[in-house]
């Protein structure tokens, strides 16, 4: 089975944890993961298996901070991917296709998670306030 893209129970469990610094906390989020995405995608076409680790290990943790679930996994996938290819020293090669999913995936995720995170985005209620009534 394939991992949610987002764990919403998990995001909003952040949210509620990080109160006001959320916001500030999830734009950093997007700047490192932006900066990792980046590196993972250099260190590839480098064919640099220690330049994956760590951009990888920060991207994996950071995404599932935020419930970001596919993201981390993909991201842990690589991470132990490139471990194994420096013990090994085997070319991460293998890996290509999935690090070139990486950063749609990325994008596809911030998309998700600002859209969520955006106060004037209109949600639907819970609760039935703000319902229209009907009329008979």
């Amino acid at each position: 089975m394939t991992e949610p893209l987002v764990d919403w129970n998990e995001f909003r469990a952040t949210r509620a944890q990080l109160g006001d610094q959320f916001v500030r906390i999830l734009g950093y989020f997007q700047e490192d993961g932006i900066k990792s995405v980046a590196a993972i995608e250099k260190a590839m076409r480098e064919s640099d298996a220690r330049g994956l680790v760590m951009p990888a290990h920060t991207l994996k943790s950071e995404a599932r901070q935020f419930g970001a679930e596919r993201l981390g996994q993909l991201a842990e996938d690589i991470e132990m991917f490139a471990r194994r290819c420096v013990e090994s020293r085997h070319s991460p090669e293998e890996f290509i296709p999935r690090v070139a999913g990486l950063r749609a995936l990325f994008e596809e995720t911030l998309s998700a998670l600002d859209k969520e995170a955006n106060p004037l985005v209109a949600r639907p209620s819970r609760s039935g306030f703000g319902r229209a009534i009907s009329r008979l």
